[in-house]
């Protein structure tokens, strides 16, 4: 049998420490034996926001409030969120999410995902696209193309 987590008290591990996007975490589809399943439990304290609003490719997930009110942020617009909702983000521009904390306590949620051997994500806010796989990232600015042979 693997590990057991429970997502309402389990052990989160520290996480970042960015002012504005402070969370501690627990990367709980390693801890349980996965491969390639992406699964981590993400606590956020109020005022804080879950990473940069983005996209991915090659990626989608899905979400599961366990505990407070943490509000998406979508191509929709915002929603809040409480405990027992499930909200699915779609690979690409339409996926698009960000989840921020508005309410006066930590909000705590579960993050799956499909995991592939390469990761793409997009920034819109900031125009940024990260490109990575097997250990390496490279962040670059997207609006700025260069030649295919630029360099060559």
């Amino acid at each position: 049998m693997s590990e057991v987590f429970n997502l309402l008290d389990g052990e989160l591990d520290a996480g970042e420490d960015r002012p504005g996007y402070r969370h501690r975490r627990r990367m709980v589809g390693w801890l349980l034996g996965g491969e390639l399943l992406g699964a981590t439990v993400y606590e956020v304290p109020p005022e804080e926001k879950l990473w940069p609003y983005h996209w991915e490719l090659g990626c989608e997930e899905f979400l599961v409030v366990v505990a407070g009110s943490p509000t998406v942020r979508s191509p929709g617009g915002e929603r809040e969120l409480v405990p027992g909702d499930v909200v699915h983000f779609p690979e690409g521009e339409e996926g698009a999410h960000q989840l921020i904390n508005r309410s006066g306590e930590a909000f705590r949620v579960l993050i799956g995902s499909t995991k592939g051997s390469v990761e793409v994500a997009g920034y819109p806010d900031s125009g940024k696209l990260l490109v990575g796989g097997r250990g390496r990232q490279q962040v670059v600015v997207r609006d700025a193309p260069v030649d295919y042979w630029d360099g060559e």
